[in-house]
C-alpha cells in the first residue's frame, strides 16, 4: 500500500533507481541529495561564461555544444523546433536571454525550453522536453523529468517531478515526489510542520513515524488539485486522488478518493 510501486509507474521514469531499497515511498526523500549528485552530468558550464550567473543573450544547447547565432526557433504542436542553416536540431534545447544559472551543478536534457526569469540553483537535473516557464524558481536539489511544466513563479525545492508532471502556475513544492499530476494555479505542498517535530503518518490505527522534519507531499500518478488548493506536511494521495479548489488535505488517502472544501472535508470515492 505505501510502496513506491503503489503510487508511480517507475518504468515511465528515468528516475527509478531512487526508489531502490525504499520500504517506504517517503524514503526516497531521504536519499534525494545523494542520488542527485551521484547521478547529474553537469552540461552548463559553456553557458555560463567566466561563471556569469545571467544568461544575456539567447542560446541553444545541443549534443552538448553551444550554438549562439545563426538559428531559429518555433513552436509546433508543442513541441521546440530549432534550425540551423534550415535543418533541424533533433533534440536541442533553448535557454533563453534573461534565464539565471547560479552555478555549473546543473544538467539540462534535450528538447526543453528554459524562458526568461527562471533561476536554477544546482543541483538540479532537467529532463527532456520540458519547459520552464518565466519566473520559475529552482531552489537547489531538484529533479525534474521528462515532459513537465514548472509554471510561472513555481518554486521547486528538494523534490522530483518523475515525468509529465505539470505545475504551470504558482506552485510551491518542497520536499515532496509528484508523479504523473497536473496541480492547478496556486497549489501548495505545505513541507514543514508549526510544531517543531518529525512528520508522523497516521493511516488507520497504525502511526508511521518518517523521520523526516521536512516532508511535503506524495502525489501518485493521475492526481490532480484544484486551484488555491493545499496539501499539509505528510500528505499522501494514492493514484488518481481529486483535490477540489481551495480545499486542504492532511494525512494518507486512498486511491480514487476525491476531496471536497464545504463547512467540513467531504471525501468520496472518483468512479
Amino acid at each position: 500500500m505505501l510502496k513506491p510501486e503503489d503510487f508511480f509507474d517507475l518504468s515511465q521514469t528515468q528516475f527509478k533507481s531512487l526508489f531502490d531499497n525504499t520500504e517506504y515511498v517517503w524514503d526516497a526523500l531521504k536519499k534525494l541529495k545523494k542520488y542527485i549528485r551521484d547521478n547529474i552530468k553537469p552540461n552548463v558550464s559553456n553557458l555560463r561564461k567566466k561563471d556569469e550567473v545571467f544568461i544575456n543573450k539567447t542560446l541553444v544547447l545541443y549534443d552538448d555544444k553551444i550554438i549562439e547565432s545563426g538559428f531559429d526557433i518555433s513552436i509546433s504542436k508543442k513541441k521546440l523546433i530549432i534550425k540551423k542553416d534550415g535543418e533541424i536540431l533533433d533534440g536541442a534545447s533553448v535557454i533563453y536571454a534573461g534565464a539565471i544559472l547560479m552555478d555549473d551543478e546543473i544538467y539540462i536534457g534535450k528538447g526543453t525550453i528554459i524562458e526568461p526569469g527562471v533561476l536554477i540553483k544546482g543541483p538540479a537535473i532537467i529532463g527532456d522536453n520540458t519547459e520552464l516557464r518565466q519566473g520559475a524558481y529552482l531552489r537547489g536539489d531538484t529533479l525534474v523529468g521528462n515532459s513537465c511544466v514548472v509554471g510561472h513563479t513555481t518554486e521547486l525545492k528538494s523534490c522530483a517531478m518523475l515525468g509529465e508532471s505539470k505545475a504551470g502556475h504558482f506552485a510551491y513544492i518542497g520536499d515532496s515526489i509528484l508523479g504523473k499530476v497536473n496541480l492547478g494555479a496556486g497549489t501548495k505542498l505545505a513541507n514543514l510542520k508549526i510544531v517543531e517535530s518529525n512528520v508522523v503518518i497516521n493511516i488507520g490505527d497504525r502511526k508511521y513515524k518518517t523521520g523526516l522534519r521536512k516532508f511535503g507531499a506524495i502525489l501518485a500518478d493521475g492526481t490532480e488539485t484544484g486551484c488555491n488548493s493545499v496539501t499539509t506536511p505528510g500528505t499522501i494521495f494514492g493514484k488518481d486522488v481529486l483535490l477540489y479548489p481551495n480545499a486542504t488535505a492532511r494525512g494518507y488517502y486512498p486511491p480514487k478518493t476525491i476531496i471536497k472544501l464545504k463547512q467540513t472535508q467531504k471525501l468520496e470515492q472518483r468512479m
